[in-house]
């Protein structure tokens, strides 16, 4: 067998003329040459001389050699990205300030006020956001809380922590105690027991809606939440309990106050759970829209009769095509498409929803007599799997009220994704064909349409507090700002887009990070806007890597790390949480360190963005005021429009008297150069 040194040697070689037969000395000139000895010489490529040899020796050696190639191939590439990240600059690496420490892993994390919320075995903790030190502990579960959600609600928080089998819980947490308010989705009957998929809680905490599933259906519950009632509840406290009776001593399934024995903080936060509060106000109920079928109406004036004033209009139901008309076209898509379709069909999934509670505008405004105060929620919006229409719900109606959407907003495509802005002023509809379609709320008209890149579906949407770039710097403009909108775009290729729109300019698209094509572990697998820093994202990717992005630049300005040395277990689904208001966030250690895993800490990592050099004057100085936005004529359009006309004059006045001061100093030049040709015709 050849070896690949002596192939590569050989295909150097030029072509020969090899004779058939015996060799003979030629004659000194062409001449001489004999014609028929032509047809004995034959082309022959050395290359081809290595298949003289015999089976399977010459398989292994042409495998030999081409894994020699591809060795080499890969060598150099290897190579050539060495060298490539030894000459990219590195950003500055920071760790977290301090870490906290648990016994078991924690599952999720929620950040609220001056709160942290950790939800973990068996119940949730509370702990000081600035210290990390523990004030209260609720382990009164039979299996761990795998998600939590908290809501501020001014001075009181409101707290949701969901365990592994799906049950949900309300918690109220009002100055010094925390009380149990209900069970949403408990039932005596392990048969019929439904899990919650998703939740959502509205601005300001008047509503609750959960999205349940069970016995192969989908819904979803909407409650109010009387907080009025629950803070004149804790003032002037009812007990449950007779006093005179003994108290039984807490079972692991029973919800009763813990001892503060084991507590690691002086603050006196204790469970009461013999107050009782208020229940939710139970709203509506609503399933996903029926599949469209054959209609059961005889004529059109049945129809028209069947829909009571505009209410449902565009959701497709009440129509008036036959179900021979739906097969036919049916029958014309299957012959269209047949071998696209030819295969196995998946069960089709359940249909899951995205739901937004939207607050009075002039797009959600309802009937006189149900008009909502201002800041308080009034429109339910969603939107289901699969479906082209955007539905709306009113939130003043009782339990009794026939539940029927108010408004239909129909999309050339089905809804992929939504997403609301946190101050609920902007509304982003994401299509299945790449499409975004940008919703100014608060002034009721669209922002415009804009579409992603070709090949690029969006993953996932994040709202960034508008911000301006003055003198090199991000700022936040003082004040209201009105049509003026920011967002991120993760799209499933790891791309990220931020797309912006300013009034009536229409919204432009622009591009933050590439796909990763020859990285794939860097690809960004979550992203988190950071509003203590106007124009700043975290950005995590597969690798186990933590940068912080200025959007408006773009480039990285920071990494974060762990402080010991890791490697990631799994793919890394990084649980994390970052405040709305403090420059913190919170990291839970998804790492493996070299130890045994017995040994392994199961840590949550701080990261404080003022304890940095390189960030601690950003959030403490970003905002820039209104008399700074007016010198600068650059950012007139963050003004309110009466601030700008009021600018706009002043600045036509100022040049009007310019202009007279201009006339009147040539009148002036004037009059002396004729003062000046007199006195020289006297001369």
């Amino acid at each position: 067998m050849s070896s690949p040194i002596g192939s590569r040697a050989q295909k150097m070689r030029l072509p020969l003329f090899t004779q058939k037969g015996l060799l003979e000395v030629l004659s000194p000139t062409e001449k001489d040459w004999s014609k028929d000895d032509e047809e004995n010489y034959v082309f022959k490529d050395p290359a081809q001389e290595l298949d003289s040899l015999p089976q399977p020796y010459r398989m292994i050696n042409k495998l030999v050699s081409l894994l020699f190639d591809r060795s080499w191939d890969i060598i150099q590439e290897r190579n050539r990205l060495r060298e490539a990240e030894l000459n990219r600059i590195q950003p500055t690496i920071y760790s977290p300030v301090f870490e906290s420490e648990f016994s078991k892993t924690p599952n999720c994390m929620a950040i609220v006020q001056d709160y942290v919320f950790i939800g973990g075995a068996k119940g949730f903790s509370i702990y000081n956001l600035y210290d990390a030190k523990r004030i209260y502990v609720w382990d009164k579960l039979k299996v761990d809380v795998m998600s939590i959600w908290a809501t501020d609600l001014g001075s009181e928080i409101l707290i949701a922590p969901v365990d592994e089998t799906g049950i949900v819980r309300l918690f109220y947490l009002c100055k010094d105690g925390l009380f149990f308010i209900k069970t949403i989705n408990e039932m005596d009957d392990t048969n019929r027991q439904t899990a919650l998929v998703k939740m959502e809680i509205s601005h300001g905490g008047d509503f609750a809606a959960f999205l349940l599933q069970g016995a192969g259906e989908t819904w979803l519950d909407v409650y109010k939440l009387p907080k009025e009632s629950w803070l004149k509840e804790v003032e002037n406290p009812q007990l449950t309990t007779n006093p005179k009776k003994k108290v039984r001593q807490p079972q692991p399934n029973t919800l009763d106050p813990v001892t503060l024995d084991n507590l690691e903080t002086d603050i006196n936060i204790c469970f009461k759970g013999d107050i009782k509060l208020s229940l939710p106000i139970y709203i509506m109920k609503i399933k996903p829209p029926k599949p469209i079928t054959g209609t059961t109406f005889k004529s059109p004036l049945e129809v028209f009769a069947k829909i009571e004033g505009c209410y449902g209009l565009g959701s497709g139901q009440n129509h008036f095509i036959k179900d021979s008309q739906w097969e036919q076209q049916a029958t014309i898509f299957n012959a269209t498409y047949k071998k696209y379709l030819d295969g196995e069909w998946e069960e089709e999934p359940l249909s899951m929803a995205t739901f937004h509670f939207l607050l009075p505008s002039c797009i959600t405004t309802m009937p006189a007599e149900a008009k909502s105060p201002s800041g308080v929620a009034c429109v339910l919006g969603i939107h289901w799997t699969g479906r082209h229409n955007f539905f709306l719900y009113s939130l003043n109606r009782t339990s009794k009220d026939k539940v029927d959407p108010e408004s239909v907003w129909p999309c050339a495509a089905p809804i992929a994704m939504s997403q609301l802005s946190p101050c609920c002023s902007y509304l982003v509809l994401a299509c299945e064909d790449g499409v975004l379609t940008l919703w100014d709320l608060a002034e009721g008209f669209p922002l415009g349409v804009v579409a992603l890149p070709d090949g690029c579906f969006c993953q996932s949407i994040h709202f960034l507090k508008y911000f301006l770039v003055h003198k090199g710097r991000n700022l936040y403009p003082e004040g209201l700002v009105k049509s003026q909108m920011m967002c991120v775009v993760l799209c499933t290729d790891a791309s990220l887009h931020l797309v912006a729109a300013k009034g009536t300019q229409g919204p432009t698209i622009s591009v933050l990070v590439e796909r990763p094509v020859k990285h794939p572990d860097e690809a960004i697998c979550a992203v988190a806007p950071v509003p203590a820093l106007p124009g700043m994202v975290l950005l995590f990717s597969r690798n186990g890597s933590m940068h912080l992005m200025d959007v408006a630049k773009p480039q990285v300005v920071c990494a974060f790390a762990p402080p010991r040395p890791h490697h990631l277990v799994v793919t890394w689904k990084p649980v994390f949480v970052v405040s709305s208001h403090h420059p913190y966030f919170l990291l839970r250690d998804e790492t493996k360190a070299t130890t045994k895993a017995s040994d392994t800490p199961n840590s949550v990592f701080y990261f404080h963005f003022d304890a940095y050099p390189l960030l601690e004057n950003i959030s403490r100085n970003c905002t820039i005021s209104q008399a700074d936005l007016t010198e600068a004529m650059a950012f007139a359009h963050v003004l309110p429009l009466e601030k700008r006309c009021e600018n706009f004059l002043r600045n036509r006045l100022q040049k009007l008297e310019a202009k007279v001061r201009e006339q009147e100093h040539w009148a002036r030049l004037r009059r002396y150069s004729l003062l000046l040709q007199r006195e020289n015709l006297r001369k």
